[in-house]
């Protein structure tokens, strides 16, 4: 049996089941840990990060990127096994879109140029990006290793999926960091940050998700 036939007849058996939810993340578990005592040793806490509790941007931006990473994760989970079917899981992706819209409607509605200028430059955006695709790199790492177990065929697809989810979750951890709060600011480069690794995952998917 040549390759191809082997992967239609994996595609077609019944016995296929999809990976337990605990199979992709306990690997996370101390990639996470990592992630976290990085942003905490190196790039430091928001000093008044107790206080952004009461803040509801604070909680419109954790509700964004942590909406965007549950639904990356439970793509990968799909993405994992032969002949993948997502079904109405891509139409969720439209929930926390559509939240952070309704954000920066409701700030940029009554705000002049100039205070729309800096909502959505804000003082990080050089770094904002590049900080958060380069703490999805280890994530990405481990939903890669994970995946590989399975019998993904869809490869670059499964790697745009693992490189999205990474990088949302690289987003979430930033958030402990990050000053910015303006959803123009949110919207426009926490999603920068996370389409990066999607990107990487997309090219690089064919060759690390290989079996």
């Amino acid at each position: 049996m040549n390759t191809d036939d082997l992967i239609a007849s994996l595609a077609t058996d019944t016995a296929i089941r999809r990976p337990s939810p605990l199979t992709l993340a306990l690997p996370l578990a101390a990639v996470v840990l990592l992630n976290g005592c990085f942003v905490i040793a190196v790039l430091g806490v928001r000093p008044n990060l107790g206080a952004l509790t009461t803040n509801s941007l604070f909680w419109l931006k954790c509700a964004f990127v942590g909406g965007l990473a549950l639904i990356g994760f439970a793509a990968a989970r799909i993405a994992a096994i032969p002949a993948a079917r997502f079904h109405a899981l891509p139409w969720l992706l439209a929930v926390p879109v559509v939240l952070m819209a309704c954000g920066v409607i409701a700030t940029v509605a009554d705000a002049d140029a100039v205070e729309r200028s800096v909502q959505f430059w804000g003082q990080t955006w050089r770094t904002c990006p590049v900080l958060i695709a380069l703490l999805s790199l280890p994530i990405f790492a481990a939903v890669v290793y994970r995946m590989r177990r399975f019998a993904p065929t869809r490869l670059r697809l499964a790697g745009a999926i693992a490189g999205f989810a990474s990088g949302a979750l690289a987003a979430l951890l930033y958030c402990l960091h990050c000053p910015e709060l303006a959803p123009p600011f949110v919207a426009s480069w926490y999603t920068l940050g996370i389409l990066i690794p999607t990107a990487l995952g997309a090219l690089a998917g064919p060759r690390l998700l290989a079996w």
